[in-house]
């Protein structure tokens, strides 16, 4: 089996399975009990916490453990958005994901806010003088995702930021945990969202930077952990393990890269020049370095996916969270595709362990799943 659905999810590094290990089984403790046990757990999960504030540059306690990067985005979207707004105003994208889209469509139904959707152009970029135009004196929030995780296109983000001027800023980063430079204060951003099994941590673990001066509405109400921004009994381990894996990926970025970038490219080149009727989606330099993401027109992208996986390519049809759905990507259709070339759409992503010998042989395998299903007016 070839794997190229990084994007879903990678494997859990040994370093952070190692890590995280101690903590399922002598170090059990409840970091919130006053007794010995309990006070080592409370121990790691600070220097857990230490090292996540590190890796971001940000003080640790601007950050919040959560379950993953669903609920990062929820906490950050709604934690600003009711904490002390500044009006029933938010700007975003189309091609968000839905963790941010559908917490903006609950504030918009439950809470009165009115939410400016950004166009996007055929790259899926974001220009930076239709934010300007969208922001208003009630603009309690701008919500742009740092890179998409459909096509791959990275947003100009710090460029965004900055455009916003002192309207809390949200990315969600879920995707470019790995990959790119997470440094909150170079980002200009005031919130940041993670998500432990985007970059080799286990799932159930994320996190989420939120800038001292926010004042944030919890999402879980209880106890009062984290700070009282997230009630409930921290993942010691998961927490352990998030901190490994984003202190490595920190360490390994340029070298690892580098190289996904040029295995991502020739990748690409292979199957636009073997298979005629392929189409790169998303930006054509700006992008992720794992990610290649295509339509095939006159094709089902289900029943490529089906083709490939017979040959033992496991890619996807674009995100995880939607997959199963009968509807074109929300993705493909804000960039202009229609909607019968957006269910065409195939997503590969690949890893830092990806060979080159493995994304050779995957582009071989597209010309001839492509003309499978072609063959057969699928």
């Amino acid at each position: 089996m070839i794997y190229l659905d990084n994007a879903a999810t990678t494997p859990v590094r040994r370093e952070a399975l190692e890590a995280m290990w101690p903590h399922l089984t002598s170090g059990f403790g409840n970091p919130s009990s006053h007794h010995q046990v309990g006070e080592a757990a409370a121990a790691a999960l600070r220097e857990a916490r230490r090292s996540v504030a590190r890796s971001l540059d940000c003080r640790p306690g601007e950050v919040t453990f959560t379950s993953g990067g669903t609920e990062s985005d929820n906490l950050a979207v709604k934690g600003i958005a009711l904490g002390a707004p500044r009006g029933r105003h938010i700007v975003t994208t189309p091609i968000e994901h839905e963790a941010v889209l559908d917490s903006c469509d609950y504030l918009r139904r439950l809470h009165g806010f009115e939410i400016t959707l950004l166009p996007v152009d055929a790259a899926g970029r974001v220009d930076p003088a239709g934010l300007a135009r969208a922001l208003r004196p009630d603009t309690t929030l701008v919500s742009v995702h740092y890179a998409n995780n459909e096509v791959g296109t990275v947003q100009p983000l710090a460029e965004l930021a900055a455009v916003a001027q002192g309207v809390p800023f949200h990315t969600d980063a879920v995707q470019a945990g790995g990959w790119l430079d997470l440094n909150v204060k170079a980002l200009g951003v005031d919130a940041l969202s993670l998500s432990g099994h985007k970059l080799g941590a286990p799932p159930g673990i994320g996190a989420v930077f939120l800038r001292g001066r926010l004042v944030i509405e919890p999402l879980l109400h209880g106890g009062g952990q984290e700070r009282g921004k997230r009630s409930g009994t921290e993942n010691v381990a998961g927490a352990v393990a998030l901190a490994v894996a984003l202190r490595l990926a920190g360490e390994e970025r340029a070298l690892t890269a580098q190289r996904t970038s040029a295995l991502r490219d020739e990748f690409i080149g292979t199957v636009l020049r073997e298979t005629p009727s392929a189409r790169l989606t998303g930006h054509p330099t700006d992008r992720l370095p794992g990610t290649a993401s295509f339509v095939f027109p006159g094709t089902s992208g289900e029943a490529v996916l089906l083709e490939l996986e017979a040959r033992g390519i496991v890619c996807s049809s674009g995100s995880a969270c939607a997959a199963g759905s009968s509807e074109p990507s929300h993705v493909l259709t804000a960039m202009g595709l229609s909607a019968d070339v957006a269910l065409t759409a195939v997503r590969f992503t690949l890893g830092a362990g990806t060979s080159a010998a493995e994304a050779a042989e995957a582009a071989a395998s597209v010309r001839a799943a492509v003309a499978a299903v072609a063959s057969l007016g699928t």
